[in-house]
């Protein structure tokens, strides 16, 4: 892919990730200040789109990224910092590294990523939390969605527990037909071995979910568990 298609794409997934809707050429223009003509654009958005990084919805003259889009993303993802509040906040919480600490720092999670958490402080004790985040998103405003949604939650303590031994220590992003929790979702979870005890916790989003925000999220996370 040339730098232009790749600037493109790249502004695409990026506006996606912040409103939820299709994206055309002029707000990309516009919004983004890119120095190429909405013509221009509209010729490489036709391309990506043979290409099968972006699609259009049937009721809408923008577009929205494919699953490939995304792996592609997810492959340069830029590395982000916390803010000095958030790291003050989950340092604080999870000071005790203890039961209710882990509960108290899911329902924060779920707060700062706007996403639905899960945390098994071992393999048959689980805990989850902001199920309201996740059907508030404009993904799962579509009835067959909330219904696909709402079987994920259903068995959230069996997808667990089928991931569970499969998976190695530290952080992990599945998303599409990778994601043990549904090929419409994105997930980041990170597996830990505290003492004698492992755990497993992590955010689930749609597939459209601020990876690079959330992926640092739980970066910070599991190196705050790892210190001894």
């Amino acid at each position: 892919m040339d730098e232009r298609k790749a600037l493109i794409l790249n502004t695409i997934v990026k506006e996606h990730i912040k409103t939820g809707a299709p994206v055309g050429s002029e707000v990309l223009v516009d919004k983004y200040n890119l120095d190429i003509s909405s013509a221009t654009v509209r010729n490489e958005m036709a391309n990506l789109e043979e290409a099968g990084y972006i699609a259009q919805p049937h009721t809408s003259a923008g577009r929205i990224p494919t699953e490939k889009a995304y792996n592609l993303y997810i492959e340069n993802l830029a590395e982000k910092k916390l803010s000095a509040a958030e790291i003050k906040i989950f340092s604080k919480i999870l000071k005790d590294k203890d039961e209710l600490s882990f509960k108290q720092a899911a329902k924060e999670l779920a707060k700062v990523s706007g996403n639905a958490v899960f945390w098994a402080f071992h393999r048959n004790n689980l805990y989850y939390t902001g199920i309201s985040n996740l059907l508030s998103q404009p993904e799962f405003s579509q009835t067959e969605l909330i219904y696909d949604i709402s079987q994920i939650i259903d068995r959230v303590d069996e997808i667990i527990d089928n991931i569970y031994n499969k998976l190695e220590t530290g952080p992990r992003i599945f998303l599409g037909v990778n994601n043990p929790f549904g090929d419409f979702c994105g997930t980041i979870l990170a597996k830990y071995k505290l003492d004698d005890n492992i755990g497993l916790f992590g955010i689930l989003g749609p597939m459209r979910m601020d990876y690079e925000k959330n992926l640092a999220l739980i970066k910070f996370l599991n190196n705050i568990l790892m210190e001894k």
